[in-house]
């Protein structure tokens, strides 16, 4: 290992990183949702490699249900704050 620690080695990385940047351009280029089934199809012409096709669909759909989540946390926060503004009226 040439004198450096075991831990300084980036094993693995390369694809986790190739498959989120993948993963991120072609959500801001096409339209996905939150079921990984669905996903995993639209991906099926586009994606030879099975595997990566999966873990592209599987991460696609992590981030649209991120995204889902924190619209309805803001919308949540949005609703307080109306109802906030409304009672000291």
């Amino acid at each position: 290992m040439s004198g450096k620690p075991w831990f300084s080695y980036k094993m693995g990385r390369i694809k986790s990183l190739m498959v989120k940047k993948a993963a991120r351009q072609l959500l801001n280029e096409n339209v996905f949702n939150e079921k990984f089934e669905n996903n995993k199809k639209f991906l099926r012409n586009t994606m030879p490699s099975k595997p990566i096709r999966n873990k592209i669909a599987g991460y696609i759909t992590r981030l649209m249900r991120m995204r889902a989540q924190k619209q309805q946390e803001e919308a949540a926060k949005q609703k307080a704050l109306e109802l906030k503004q409304s009672v000291t009226n």
